[in-house]
């Protein structure tokens, strides 16, 4: 039996595949979780793309369904910021090593970039 528009061009170039009825019975049962409409739209485009396996068939559906964003928690008042925190660079730059101007001015003279001499 023959399935109509993208799912029987689908199935059709299946059949020439070694796992193409396996391959076919997963677009199938993705019916039972997408629906009809779904799969036959993901097989156009996938179709169209020039490709007809499972795997991008199912792709295609699984990026088409986007989750549902978490909802928000409502935080508790004693929970929120008293004092919202500042971005201050200089304070990791005191925890590095002091640099070696020595060096740094012998090595600027000879002409290297980094390092020590």
């Amino acid at each position: 039996m023959d399935l109509p528009g993208a799912l029987g061009r689908v199935q059709r170039k299946l059949k020439g595949v070694k796992d193409g009825g396996r391959q076919m019975v997963l677009i199938l049962t993705a019916m039972k979780s997408d629906g009809l409409s779904a799969v036959e739209g993901a097989c156009a485009e996938a179709l169209a793309a020039g490709t007809w396996s499972a795997d991008v068939i199912l792709n295609i559906l699984a990026r088409r369904s986007e989750p549902v964003p978490p909802s928000a928690i409502a935080a508790p008042e004693r929970l929120r910021l008293q004092v919202l925190p500042l971005a201050d660079c200089a304070r990791y730059d005191g925890l590095r090593p002091p640099p070696n101007l020595a060096s740094a001015c012998v090595g600027a003279m000879l002409g290297a970039e980094h390092g020590p001499v």
